[in-house]
């Protein structure tokens, strides 16, 4: 309610400053194309109000294609990653819990506008059961120079299965500024996000579900593993990135970027289960927090000609820790909290000349704890249809912290290791024409970091971090190809993985396949725009992944594969001015099909579904 109470006084707020700007924007009609947003790397994106295949592809939870995910049978909730090429990879340690971060918005993710008038982006959709998901977005500039945006993302849904609900909320408050003679630029940001799920560890008799009893077509009859759990992911991040240059060309610039974050997880459950193992208290409540301070400080030279050379120096300081206060019995072997203070030192080059684009990057550890990180870019745009770029990475990364300590009132789930760093090999390679799309991603991983049940029952857990010494090679080609015929399109997207390996560490499926046929036509005199289609979903067997939710991660399994169902959706989307509609009949095979399909070994995906929403854009 603060949170809507702030939004409401913002918006207010917001118009009387307008009102009373000697310079009214609103007699001024603008053009589509001054309204903006970009991100931290400069990015700059036209805000679009069209209807393409793209939006349909967008239309989801994280508001961003989704190809290589498979999300779980709740919205909002979980994501089964298929594609590990786009997995990312921090280089400095993270908190961990990082099946829960996937709808968490770090500080990349977060946009800033620059709008002519008032700008509004409302996103509604509906979810699986008693709820609603929303994205409401208000920008405005004050000023030419100063901008205002704040933004709240929230979800409640109580899933099909027992014991199932989502209820998050992630809340942004951005603002951007420069001065009029275009030497300072300033970007800063609040972001305060919690992210509530119950957790039910996936039913624990599959046979209800695959052998298409009438009595549990009502998923929520389905026995699971957890009925009174669940767990809590919050944050809240300050962010400043500012710069200032002393000329407009051949100047040196000065920046400065600082973020301070604090962060907990939390998993309640109220009666212990001996598939956890023996537990030391009745109420599980373990609760792991987080801080972490980052500042990094700059100076580059700017030239016309040359491009810019920047070194800079960074401090990086986080402390995980466990309160004495809190209700789970503390190991007394094990340290109540973990410190991390990393400072490296680096430089980067980027170079700009007519159709080429250089970028290099080297950093290393100063501190005891070394860390590594070099990148190379290479980028040729030959025309506004074909581009070639080359990129390489080599990173060593110092483990993220629930590798290294955790603490729970589950015996099975304490430890504190010290694990060698990760050394991470990628070389990309992308192609972009106008027949077609192609990329590929050679990656060599050393010292990779796992979690594994050595129990090896999926009744019975006792999930730990393992260190694997030797090499993993990793492969992987996408292609991309939307083939026209009048109002007519096919849109297709397959990629391949290969993963060499002595022992079956790291497992991802062969093929990932995504087809879309649709047609398109404007109608009522060509008031409307309308998209109709289908679009078929699939990927080949393979040993996903499992998750449990005490630490928050998915582990590795060589008991169940999972795979070779297609998820086929209908879709009918039209487009009246600055509003998107869309309407899905979401995996209608499910109505015909066999009980066959998982997210995780005993995580069934959604049953048939047909779902509403709009994306609706103010201009005022």
């Amino acid at each position: 309610m603060r949170k809507i109470a702030f939004l409401l006084f913002f918006m207010a707020f917001c118009v009387q400053a307008q009102e009373k700007d000697t310079v009214s924007v609103k007699s001024v009609t603008a053009s589509i194309d001054l309204y903006k947003y970009y991100n931290l790397k400069k990015d700059t994106i036209q805000i679009d109000t069209s209807l393409t295949v793209l939006d349909e592809y967008r239309y989801n939870y994280l508001r961003k294609d989704n190809f290589g995910l498979l999300p779980f049978a709740n919205e909002g909730y979980l994501y089964t990653q298929l594609d590990f090429s786009k997995k990312k990879a921090a280089i400095l340690p993270q908190f961990g819990f990082q099946a829960k971060h996937i709808t968490y918005l770090e500080a990349d993710d977060i946009n800033y506008y620059s709008v002519p008038t008032p700008y509004t982006d409302i996103y509604f959709k509906t979810v699986m059961r008693q709820g609603q998901s929303l994205d409401a977005l208000l920008a405005i500039n004050t000023k030419r120079n100063l901008n205002f945006t704040v933004a709240h993302k929230s979800i409640r849904s109580i899933g099909d299965y027992y014991n199932n609900l989502t209820s998050s909320g992630h809340f942004r408050f951005s603002t951007s500024y420069y001065t009029l003679n275009k030497k300072y630029y300033l970007n800063a940001h609040f972001a305060g996000q919690d992210i509530f799920n119950q957790e039910n560890g996936g039913i624990s008799i599959l046979t209800q579900f695959e052998n298409e009893n009438p009595a549990f077509t009502q998923r929520e009859r389905l026995d699971v593993y957890f009925n009174d759990a669940s767990s809590k992911l919050k944050g809240n991040r300050f962010f400043i990135d500012h710069s200032y240059k002393f000329r407009e060309v051949n100047s040196l610039v000065f920046k400065h970027q600082f973020s301070y974050e604090n962060k907990f997880y939390e998993f309640i459950q109220n009666t212990p289960v001996a598939r956890l193992g023996v537990a030391t208290t009745q109420l599980i409540n373990n609760k792991t927090r987080f801080n972490a301070l980052y500042n990094k400080f700059g100076v580059s030279f700017l030239t016309k000609k040359l491009g810019e050379l920047q070194f800079f120096i960074d401090q990086y300081a986080t402390n995980t820790f466990y309160n004495t206060s809190d209700v789970f019995t503390p190991i007394t072997s094990l340290p109540s909290n973990l410190r991390n203070t990393i400072v490296t030192l680096g430089g980067q080059y980027e170079f700009y000349h007519a159709k080429w684009r250089f970028v290099v990057l080297a950093q290393n550890g100063l501190s005891s704890k070394p860390t590594s990180n070099f990148e190379v870019t290479a980028a040729y745009k030959i025309d506004q249809y074909n581009a070639l770029t080359i990129s390489g990475q080599q990173t060593s990364k110092i483990p993220d912290n629930t590798y290294v300590l955790s603490q729970s009132s589950y015996q099975n789930f304490n430890w504190y290791n010290s694990f060698a760093n990760e050394k991470i090999s990628k070389l990309n390679v992308e192609a972009k024409t106008k027949w077609l799309n192609v990329s590929g991603q050679y990656s060599l991983l050393t010292d990779h970091l796992y979690f594994y049940n050595t129990q090896e029952r999926i009744d019975s857990l006792m999930v730990k971090p393992f260190q694997y010494g030797k090499t993993i090679q990793y492969y992987a080609v996408e292609m991309a190809k939307e083939i026209k015929y009048k109002k007519f399109a096919l849109d297709n997207r397959i990629k391949f993985q290969q993963v060499t390996q002595e022992d079956a560490v790291l497992n991802v499926p062969k093929f990932i396949i995504r087809n879309t046929f649709y047609y398109t036509n404007a109608v009522f005199k060509k008031a409307m725009l309308l998209q109709m289609g289908v679009t078929c979903n699939y990927f080949t067997k393979y040993y996903a992944d499992d998750y449990i939710p005490v630490i928050g991660e998915f582990y590795v399994q060589k008991n169940t594969k999972i795979g070779e169902f297609p998820l086929l959706d209908f879709f009918v989307n039209a487009r009246v001015k600055q509003t998107r509609i869309y309407l899905k009949a979401e995996h209608i095979n499910a109505l015909f099909g066999k009980n066959d399909y998982y997210n995780a070994p005993n995580y069934p995906f959604r049953d048939f579904k047909i779902r509403f929403g709009l994306e609706w854009n103010f201009f005022k």
